[in-house]
């Protein structure tokens, strides 16, 4: 087990709970598809400065040779910040979080399970199945009055 990938793993979930606050607050401010907006500009801007900074080797002669799928993600990204920001501004960031950590990894079981997108497949088992389940005992635990 790659101890530094889950550790990576688990400071980005920490990033995605700051993230989602910092959205919500910009978009109470300008509205939250212009929020989402704003934040893909932003994030774009940033990436771009990475790339001309030279943190990672850019393929571009490759741009043509992914699947039509592999594109998608940009799109998901504008929901998922939209979602992300209305569900924290009605539930809150715990009760967010907890229910999109719980929609991840049942949806990772099944991409691992079928090895979608050209991912090496990884079974699923009983033992995921009852950590799933654990996972939304504790986070309805965690989130009862």
């Amino acid at each position: 087990m790659n101890i530094l990938a889950l550790l990576i793993a688990a400071v980005s979930g920490v990033a995605m709970a700051v993230q989602g606050s910092l959205n919500t607050a910009l978009g109470k401010i300008i509205g939250l598809l212009a929020g989402t907006f704003i934040v893909h500009i932003t994030g774009t801007v940033f990436a771009l400065i990475l790339l001309l900074i030279g943190l990672d080797e850019a393929k571009w002669n490759m741009l043509l040779k992914a699947p039509w799928y592999a594109y998608l993600g940009g799109v998901l990204g504008v929901g998922i910040v939209y979602g992300v920001v209305v569900s924290i501004d009605r539930v809150g960031v715990a009760a967010a979080t907890t229910a999109i950590i719980i929609g991840q990894v049942s949806m990772a079981t099944i991409v691992d399970h079928f090895g979608l997108f050209g991912l090496t497949p990884i079974g699923f088992n009983v033992w995921k199945g009852v950590g799933i389940v654990l996972m939304a005992v504790s986070a309805w635990m965690l989130l009862h009055k």
